[in-house]
C-alpha cells in the first residue's frame, strides 16, 4: 500500500507554518529588546544583575561552541549571537545551533545498502590502477572510499550543458524503464516539463514498474498542488516528502533540507547536476535571463553508486521496498570504459565530517595547472578561501564563473566580499552575461570533473543533503571544458579596480550581511 499524502488543509497548514517559522526569528530579536525592557522596569537596580547571569550562561554556551569540531566561521558567528545579544543567541542556538537537530528529522539510523563483496574488491582494484596513474586523485578517491563511496569502472558518461536537452535525454531514458525508476529532487514543480515526465512515469506505472519519488516540502510549498500529489499517488507512485514543514515548526528544522538532484533507472542509469525539475531550467520560462544549468547522465557500474543512496535515504524516511535490496541491481553488464566515476551525498548528519567540503578542498589543492569553477552561490571558511588563493598563487589558471543576474541579490552581494582577495592572487571572476548561473561543477587540469547538486556555500556543506559525482579520466571531463570555454566567451571579466569601485553603501552592507552568511 502507498503512503497516503497530506490533505488539503494539511498542504496550507505547511505554507502557514513556514512563514511562522521564519517570522520566529524575528521574535527572537524582540524577545532580547522585551527582556531588557522588563528586567529594567520591573528590577530596576537589580536588572544589570539579572542580566549579567544571562550573559554569563550566553558566555558558557559560547565557549562549548569553540570548543566542539566544526566549522570555524560557523562557531564564530554563534559566538557573537551569544556574547552580544544572549537571549536571542541563546533562543536561536536551541532551536539551530545544536548538535541534535539535523537527528531528529524523522529519519531514521538506517545502515548504508550492502555493497557485495566482488565490488568492494573491485574498487580497492580500482583504486590502485588510479592511485597509480594519478597520485594525487588516488588519495581523494580514498578519501571518499574511506566513507562508503565506491570507485567504479566500467561507466559511459555524458555530460549535459543545457536543461532542454537534458530533460528530453532523461524522458527518452524513462521510457526504456524495466524494473524501477527513483527520483529524488529539491524542486519539482508543475509545469510543460513535469507534465511530459508525468505522462512517462504514468505508463511505466500502469506497465508494472516500481517508482519512488523524494521531493523537498520547503522547495516545493508553492510549486506542486494537493491535486497534483494526489494525481501521482492515484498513478501507483509511491511519494515521499522530505521534512515537511508543518511538522517542524515548533523546531524550526525546515533549515534543513534536500537538495539533492538523483535519478535513477534500473540501476544502470543515472543522472545528477544541478537541474531541478521545473521549466525554468529549461528556459521554458525565462526568471533572471538565460537560465545556465548543468547535468550528467552515467551508464553503467556507476548507476549503482546513486541507487543504493537513494535506498538509503527512503529507508532512512521510514519507508520500504516491496522488495529485497539485491532485487533492484543492475541486470546487465557494460563495456569496458575508459576512466573511473565516483558517486556520492553528503548531508548534515555526518556533521562535522563534510565529505562535499573536503572534496572540494582536496580538487583545489591538487590543482597544478587550471581549475575552473562555476557555481551560483559562494560563501566559504577561510581554508578554502585561501586555498584558491594559494592554487592561483602557485600558477594554476583559476577561474570561478559566476552569474550575472542573481537570483538572491543579497547572497550575491555576500559573494562579492570575497571576490576582492581573490582577484589581489590572480584567480579570474567571470560574470556569465546572458543570466543566471546555477551549475555546480569543477574541473581540475583537464583529468577530473565533478558535477552535482553542491553550491559554494555555508548551506551545501553544513545544512543540506547533497550529491555529486567525481570522474577521473573520462573523456566527459573534454565535454565539460568545451561547456566552460563557451560559458566563459559569453561572460565579462571582473577586475579588481570594479570590485574596488563599489559604493561605500554597498560595501558597509555587503560586510553586515556576510556575517550572517551561514544563515542565507
Amino acid at each position: 500500500m502507498h503512503k497516503k499524502l497530506p490533505h488539503p488543509q494539511e498542504r496550507t497548514e505547511r505554507r502557514i507554518s513556514a512563514a511562522a517559522s521564519i517570522g520566529m526569528c524575528v521574535l527572537t530579536v524582540l524577545a532580547q529588546i522585551a527582556t531588557t525592557l522588563l528586567l529594567t522596569y520591573f528590577l530596576r537596580e537589580k536588572a544589570s544583575y539579572v542580566y549579567s547571569v544571562l550573559e554569563f550562561i550566553g558566555a558558557i554556551i559560547a565557549i562549548r561552541v569553540y570548543q566542539r569540531p566544526g566549522s570555524p566561521s560557523y562557531k564564530l558567528v554563534w559566538m557573537c549571537l551569544l556574547l552580544a545579544v544572549p537571549v536571542a543567541g541563546m533562543i536561536l542556538f536551541c532551536l539551530w545551533g545544536g548538535t541534535h537537530q539535523a537527528k531528529q528529522l524523522s529519519l531514521r539510523k538506517v545502515p548504508p545498502i550492502p555493497q557485495r563483496e566482488s565490488q568492494r574488491m573491485a574498487s580497492e582494484a580500482n583504486l590502485s590502477r588510479l592511485t597509480r596513474k594519478s597520485p594525487a586523485w588516488g588519495r581523494l578517491a580514498a578519501y571518499l572510499q574511506k566513507r562508503g563511496f565506491l570507485l567504479h569502472r566500467n561507466t559511459a558518461a555524458r555530460y549535459f550543458g543545457d536543461g532542454a536537452a537534458f530533460f528530453d535525454d532523461l524522458i527518452a531514458h524513462l521510457r526504456q524503464a524495466e524494473v524501477y525508476i527513483f527520483l529524488e529532487y529539491y524542486i519539482l514543480a508543475e509545469g510543460q516539463i513535469w507534465d511530459r515526465i508525468f505522462a512517462v512515469l504514468k505508463e511505466r506505472a500502469a506497465a508494472g514498474v516500481e517508482i519512488h519519488i523524494i521531493f523537498d516540502d520547503f522547495g516545493n510549498l508553492t510549486r506542486l498542488s494537493d491535486a497534483t500529489l494526489q494525481t501521482i499517488q492515484d498513478a501507483g507512485i509511491e511519494v515521499e516528502v522530505f521534512n515537511p514543514v508543518h511538522r517542524y515548526v515548533n523546531r524550526i528544522y525546515f533549515n534543513y533540507r534536500d537538495h539533492r538532484k538523483i535519478a535513477v533507472i534500473d540501476g544502470q542509469t543515472a543522472y545528477t547536476g544541478g537541474i531541478n525539475i521545473a521549466d525554468e531550467y529549461a528556459n521554458i520560462v525565462e526568471r533572471f535571463g538565460h537560465w545556465k544549468d548543468s547535468g550528467v547522465r552515467i551508464d553503467g557500474e556507476g548507476a549503482w553508486g546513486f541507487a543504493a543512496q537513494f535506498m538509503q535515504m527512503w529507508k532512512m524516511m521510514g519507508r520500504t521496498f516491496s522488495n529485497e535490496d539485491d532485487y533492484y541491481r543492475p541486470r546487465h553488464e557494460m563495456p569496458e570504459c575508459p576512466g573511473w566515476c565516483q558517486p556520492f551525498t553528503d548531508g548534515p548528519l555526518n556533521n562535522p565530517d563534510n565529505p562535499v567540503e573536503e572534496t572540494y578542498l582536496q580538487l583545489i589543492s591538487s590543482a597544478q595547472k587550471m581549475l575552473y569553477i562555476t557555481t551560483p552561490y559562494y560563501a566559504v571558511e577561510e581554508s578554502m578561501q585561501q586555498a584558491l588563493c594559494i592554487a592561483a598563487d602557485a600558477g594554476a589558471d583559476v577561474r570561478l564563473l559566476v552569474p550575472a543576474i542573481p537570483d538572491k541579490k543579497y547572497a550575491y552581494m555576500v559573494a562579492e566580499t570575497y571576490w576582492g582577495e581573490l582577484l589581489a592572487h590572480g584567480v579570474k571572476i567571470y560574470k556569465y552575461a546572458p543570466g543566471f548561473v546555477h551549475a555546480k561543477s569543477v574541473m581540475v587540469d583537464r583529468e577530473v570533473a565533478l558535477v552535482g547538486s553542491t553550491n559554494m556555500d555555508y548551506r551545501t556543506f553544513q545544512l543540506h543533503y547533497e550529491c555529486a559525482v567525481l570522474m577521473y579520466h573520462m573523456p566527459v571531463v573534454e565535454e565539460l571544458l568545451e561547456d566552460m570555454d563557451d560559458m566563459m566567451s559569453k561572460s565579462k571579466q571582473y577586475t579588481l579596480e570594479e570590485w574596488n569601485s563599489r559604493s561605500w553603501m554597498r560595501k558597509m552592507f555587503s560586510s553586515i550581511l556576510r556575517l550572517g552568511a551561514i544563515f542565507l
